[in-house]
């Protein structure tokens, strides 16, 4: 796969975790029990178990939920911004890796782009509900949308290769 179409795309599977830190992750370990992302003989190889698809989906569950309460932290703040950093490093790596790329490079890229989403997400729900006076709700959703319809679109169109 051509090196500068897998950077771009864990850049952006990045952002995707700075918008929600566990659902490109659960997806991505679906995919690869599924064999479209296959992960097996790597250092992501436990993405690839169902234990981990499980659990990772159930947090996944609990933060689309979590994401829409009102006292829930910002996703700028120090713990949330972690996890998103390393989900999205995670889940880079393991997209490079089953496409034959670096995967330490994808690491470092994806965790960058999991900061530039995590902020960008959170300036944009802001500005999004103080601009056009939606609520807050419904600004979340569509983020909750964007992240999984992204990364199913992402993985299907550049890294679906069925057994």
């Amino acid at each position: 796969m051509n090196t500068t179409v897998v950077i771009t795309a864990v850049f952006v599977i990045g952002f995707f975790s700075g918008l929600r830190s566990f659902a490109p992750l659960a997806l991505i370990s679906w995919m690869a029990i599924w064999g479209w992302t296959p992960v097996a003989g790597s250092p992501f190889w436990f993405v690839g178990t169902e234990i981990f698809a499980i659990i990772i989906s159930i947090l996944a569950l609990l933060e689309l939920i979590g994401d829409k309460l009102p006292k829930t932290p910002a996703r700028t703040q120090v713990m949330p911004l972690i996890a998103r950093l390393v989900t999205g490093s995670i889940t880079g790596g393991a997209l490079s890796f089953s496409a034959g790329q670096s995967w330490p490079v994808a690491c470092a890229l994806a965790a960058l782009g999991s900061l530039v989403g995590a902020f960008v997400g959170y300036y944009a729900r802001q500005t999004a509900v103080r601009t056009f006076r939606i609520p807050d709700f419904l600004i979340a959703l569509v983020e909750d949308l964007v992240t999984i319809g992204g990364t199913l679109v992402l993985v299907h169109n550049f890294f679906h290769t069925p057994v």
